[in-house]
């Protein structure tokens, strides 16, 4: 894996040539031993380039700390409010059922039909042309609706969306924090009240043995926030009493404080393979066990996989050294 990562680090920092032509991103992994071209495939070095170069970029930094936020952030934050707002003109539906409630069926609808405008306010007039391949992502990054549930292949649809804007040129590399510290962070809050609001299943779930029911890119961003803290060590997420008070500066402990809210019972047994990373002696290791168990877990599992979608932005063909 070493040499695709080296390469990849530098592939969004280049906008393509405008004279570009965008397409449709369509599913390419139709059963399982296509995941071998997925492996091989640009699009696989080029999302694990830009997953490790943010997670480069918010190595040591807290949540709260000053960097810059340029236009284009602003104008995703924004798209992110209005996902935000229409939860609110949403209500959930009295239904017998308790789990997947349908009114998130009214509120995707909503989605699919100005996914392509909301994209359009964030990229510039002159590649404009993007927006339809780009809001593809967009679209499969907020959880499925026929079964009403939400998992790592979406959370990976939304990172994809954000290495597009990248390749296009519209985030650029000194936006790296916003991406994970405003855009990101806001997207998780998105996602947590859509979860919390239509109840909606977990995608795919390992249950009780999967690091989380929905999430995974920020508890590798989140560790490499902590790495070299002057005092708090992976023995500490499960303190209830460091996570009250630290919650705010790191996204790792942001997803504790949410879990913790969500299941009742002994923290080691709703979420064992947490339990056992906070015996792991330090971040960095934390960090990187995280990312091998991100490919192992996400990236290299068909039922994950076999939704995600390829493009000219993020191509099936394979990679070119």
């Amino acid at each position: 894996m070493a040499e695709s990562e080296r390469q990849a680090g530098t592939s969004e920092e280049v906008a393509p040539p405008l004279q570009q032509s965008f397409m449709i991103p369509k599913k390419e992994i139709n059963m399982v031993s296509d995941m071998a071209k997925w492996k091989r495939s640009q699009a696989y070095a080029d999302y694990m380039g830009f997953i490790l170069t943010l997670n480069e970029g918010v190595r040591g930094k807290k949540l709260t700390c000053e960097y810059k936020v340029s236009e284009p952030i602003e104008k995703l934050v924004a798209l992110l409010n209005t996902l935000d707002r229409w939860i609110d003109e949403t209500p959930p539906v009295d239904q017998p059922s308790r789990f997947g409630n349908k009114a998130f069926r009214t509120w995707y609808a909503k989605l699919d039909q100005e996914a392509e405008k909301l994209v359009a306010t964030v990229i510039p007039k002159h590649l404009a042309d993007a927006a339809p391949e780009v809001a593809v992502y967009l679209k499969e990054s907020v959880g499925n609706s026929t079964r009403i549930d939400y998992g790592t292949g979406h959370e990976a649809a939304f990172a994809a969306f954000l290495c597009c804007l990248c390749k296009i040129g519209v985030l650029r590399v000194d936006d790296q924090m916003a991406i994970v510290f405003k855009v990101f962070n806001r997207y998780l809050e998105v996602m947590r009240k859509l979860q919390k609001t239509y109840r909606m299943e977990p995608a795919g779930s390992q249950g009780v043995w999967g690091l989380d029911d929905f999430q995974f890119l920020p508890f590798i961003w989140g560790s490499s926030q902590l790495i070299d803290h002057p005092n708090l060590e992976p023995r500490h997420f499960v303190d209830e009493k460091v996570v009250n008070e630290n919650h705010k500066d790191f996204m790792f402990l942001e997803c504790i404080l949410f879990i913790t809210e969500m299941k009742t019972g002994p923290f080691a047994e709703h979420s064992n393979q947490l339990w056992n990373i906070s015996a792991v002696p330090s971040w960095s290791k934390v960090n990187q066990g995280l990312i091998r168990m991100y490919k192992a877990e996400c990236l290299e599992k068909f039922p994950v996989i076999q939704h995600f979608k390829f493009g000219s932005l993020l191509p099936i063909q394979p990679v070119t050294s």
